[in-house]
């Protein structure tokens, strides 16, 4: 037996959130954040903004993080929402934080 398997399409009626480039996908409830600056401190304390952020969507959001110290701090994150739109409006959201 062989299973056919269909690529997500966008309709008319949901075309708007293919044009933004995003689609609602059952699963997809983490977020991953990198956050780069010279001292330790800075970038935790750039991280807590994301999760402050997070908090505001949904007040359960579990977070996990490391700091690798190369040339500069590089923070790398992931912010585990209970659903996906979550995720999606947590994303929409956190583009404020990265200008």
């Amino acid at each position: 037996m062989s299973r056919v398997i269909k690529e997500p399409e966008v309709c008319e009626a949901c075309g708007v959130a293919g044009e933004m480039g995003f689609i609602i996908n059952e699963g997809d409830e983490v977020s991953e954040v990198s956050l780069f600056s010279s001292t330790k401190e800075a970038v935790e304390a750039e991280f807590e903004k994301y999760v402050e952020l997070a908090k505001t969507v949904n007040s359960a959001v579990e977070h996990s993080f490391e700091i690798v110290e190369n040339e500069q701090f590089e923070l790398h994150a992931k912010l585990k929402f209970e659903v996906s739109a979550e995720k999606l409006i947590f994303d929409l959201k956190s583009r404020t934080l990265s200008r």
